[in-house]
């Protein structure tokens, strides 16, 4: 056989599709209402009367209204450092996070793999993203010991992404399923807040809208090309197209930082705006060959960075409020769980269309995107095609 054959030979048919989905959070939920007093309490920060004004109207905007979060009163008291805005206290995060973020994420590996109802023995690659907890051997070596899944599955581990690896995980899950034939690649997302929970400050309120929005969660997908028969594989989603870019004149609008007091987070006033500008361009670029230009016409998997985000992007493409409303439910019960947010969103939306009868998992609709937005300014834009409600059964 000739080069190319044997690089025919290894490569898929179809396009890559997912095939279950799973998701997970801490058992401790925090509601909205009730945050903006409990966190200036844990961090002993309740002389602040100004601030903890503020914070509750940032509290108030981000409509939110409950979140899930590792993070207890009790372990904040055994590790007080946490709470503070500057003392060193990346020792105390990481070993919380260390441990934590792959048991978050097994649980939702396992609900993934149980919808699919494959053996686990099927797992070819595995992609584990996570913001928290730097360690090695890293979060994918720990996923593969907990789950039992074979030592010689092909792995890839990516760190201190932020909130548009979503996107990212889906394109390079996209890459390994089309060009291994056979493949089945377990997506993992896992986010855990531990890392970048600090107390207030009153010169960086930006540091604060993040502890008003950021909530803990990890979704797992399995990702595979030319799905068995429906009876024993079940197809969601298929990965049309996958893109990256970096918005200009974005230099500075998201930025994270590991430092000796956790992670830092630095946002800018203009994200919403530098987003929304740019959203057209990127639905362009993504859905021109497929001759799409009305935005109503496809469903939406939308990270939800904040309720300005959404707002703006909204009336930038004209776009009905019901596009959203699998962004908006989650962001609302789950609050931003950066990478783990567009597939909680992506799971919101297969439910609802299964539960209200629709014809296809795209809330009745073809074709779709779904965008990760995060530091750089970075947008993943993905375009997605929904399967019959019928074919998933």
């Amino acid at each position: 056989m000739s080069v190319e054959e044997v690089m025919r030979a290894q490569r898929a048919a179809g396009p890559a599709t997912v095939l279950a989905i799973g998701t997970a959070t801490p058992d401790n939920c925090v509601y909205q209402a009730d945050y903006a007093d409990y966190y200036f309490r844990v961090t002993k920060s309740e002389h602040l009367v100004d601030l903890k004004e503020k914070f509750k109207r940032m509290c108030d905007k981000s409509m939110v209204r409950k979140r899930y979060m590792h993070l207890t009163e009790a372990i904040i008291q055994q590790n007080p450092s946490i709470a503070t805005f500057m003392e060193p206290s990346l020792d105390a995060r990481q070993d919380i996070l260390a441990d934590e973020i792959p048991k978050l994420g097994m649980a939702a590996a396992e609900r993934a793999i149980k919808e699919w109802g494959q053996p686990m023995s099927n797992i070819t690659h595995l992609v584990f993203c996570t913001t928290s907890g730097v360690d090695m051997p890293s979060a994918d070596y720990q996923l593969i010991k907990m789950l039992g899944l074979n030592p010689s599955v092909r792995r890839v581990m990516l760190y201190q992404q932020g909130c548009f690896a979503g996107g990212t995980v889906l394109r390079v899950a996209k890459d390994l399923a089309e060009n291994n034939r056979d493949a089945r690649v377990l997506v993992v997302c896992s986010e855990i807040t531990a890392m970048c929970f600090r107390g207030p400050s009153e010169t960086h309120l930006d540091s604060m809208i993040g502890q008003a929005l950021f909530g803990d969660g990890a979704a797992a997908v399995i990702v595979g090309a030319d799905p068995q028969r429906l009876s024993v594989e079940r197809p969601l989603f298929q990965l049309v197209s996958a893109s990256e870019t970096i918005l200009p004149n974005t230099d500075g609008f998201i930025e994270g930082h590991l430092r000796e007091r956790g992670l830092t987070f630095h946002l800018h006033k203009d994200v919403p705006l530098a987003i929304s500008k740019n959203i057209e361009s990127a639905l362009v670029g993504a859905f021109a060959p497929l001759g799409i230009s009305d935005w109503n016409s496809i469903f939406w998997v939308a990270h939800p960075g904040g309720p300005a985000i959404l707002d703006m992007v909204e009336a930038e493409v004209n776009l009905d409020k019901k596009r959203m409303r699998a962004t908006r439910h989650v962001l609302s019960e789950y609050g931003n769980m950066s990478s783990a947010c567009v597939l909680f969103i992506l799971d919101e939306m297969r439910k609802r269309s299964t539960q209200e009868g629709m014809a296809t998992t795209g809330e009745g609709m073809d074709w779709g995107v779904l965008f990760g937005f995060g530091p750089g300014l970075t947008v993943e834009t993905v375009v997605l095609h929904s399967v019959p409600i019928a074919a998933t059964s």
